[in-house]
């Protein structure tokens, strides 16, 4: 089966060449056409979501500094970032993305070929979802049209319109297993696991992967269960079941669990505890039992299924 990895590129493909091309401090406001800009804007700040950059924008080929002049409707993806906290955001990646290719003179697909997984359009395609809240988003914001629906390019209006950086790349779990092991063997997540910006919500992100804490219903406390070795795990888990509630989540996040994470909208999820290099990666479809697309609820319950199936096996 073949999964539409999504928001996971960020962590497996831009990330890794950002880190491995682009100076992390330098100024890059003129370069990117933010001229207008009373900060510094550096890769460092892209890669922790630290920019100050709204969550998200329609890709139409205008400048993303452009774009950002003008009002938009209210609409959660199309809010501003929140003062002094970093704001989860699709548009520094495509900032990141535009930056590879003008350092490299490379496509970011091509670049991206070399982490092992699959740039779209692809040969074959992943179980769809059904269009999510960026098609109402792009619909306030643009007057260009909603670029169409194919089944061999990626679920995200964004992506299939062509935005590089943050998502387009997919894999089947046999493919990811290869691509995971020269990821973790390279370093790539010991440099993303780095405490760098505060987030909303109580977040804490690195340069490219956000600490798993140990309360009540977090991801965290469920891998902390796992006993320590290393270790490359792919989890598939295409079923599309209705599973039991997660546990309820708790006010307070807890400590950090020593597991670090990324998911990506359509159900895929990856883990990583630096202190063995254990890696696990998740691969479902956001996809419920009658076709429709899961709301968050119900897909952190097919998450936390398949984890705890495996934390249950890992431990005895």
């Amino acid at each position: 089966m073949f999964y539409d990895l999504a928001s996971l590129t960020k962590p497996l493909v831009t990330a890794p060449l950002a880190l491995a091309f682009l100076d992390l401090d330098g100024d890059r406001r003129w370069t990117l056409g933010f001229r207008d800009r009373d900060t510094p804007l550096t890769v460092r700040q892209l890669l922790s979501h630290d920019s100050g950059l709204p969550p998200w924008r329609p890709f139409t080929g205008e400048p993303l500094a452009a774009q950002l002049r003008r009002d938009v409707p209210g609409h959660p993806l199309l809010r501003p970032a929140t003062p002094g906290l970093a704001t989860y955001s699709d548009l520094n990646y495509r900032l990141l993305a535009e930056l590879l290719e003008a350092e490299t003179g490379v496509p970011f697909a091509k670049l991206g070929q070399a982490s092992g997984l699959s740039p779209a359009p692809w040969t074959m395609a992943p179980t769809g979802v059904p269009d999510g809240p960026d098609a109402l988003a792009w619909a306030l914001a643009t007057a260009a049209p909603l670029p169409p629906r194919d089944p061999r390019l990626p679920h995200d209006a964004n992506a299939r319109a062509g935005m590089p950086g943050h998502a387009g790349f997919g894999t089947t779990a046999p493919q990811l297993r290869l691509a995971l092991a020269p990821w973790v063997a390279a370093g790539w997540p010991e440099r993303m696991a780095v405490e760098t910006a505060e987030g909303e919500e109580g977040v804490r992100w690195g340069l490219g992967l956000k600490i798993a804490f140990s309360g009540e219903g977090q991801y965290g406390q469920l891998l902390s269960m796992i006993p320590p070795g290393p270790g490359i795990h792919v989890l598939e888990d295409p079923a599309a079941h209705a599973p039991p509630p997660a546990p309820d989540l708790d006010a307070e996040p807890g400590p950090p669990s020593g597991w670090w994470f990324h998911l990506g909208y359509t159900g895929p999820a990856l883990f990583y505890r630096p202190s063995d290099r254990r890696c696990i990666g998740l691969l479902l479809h956001r996809r419920g039992p009658d076709g429709g697309l899961l709301d968050a609820e119900a897909l952190r319950a097919r998450r936390w299924e398949a984890l705890a199936r495996f934390v249950g096996q890992s431990s005895g």
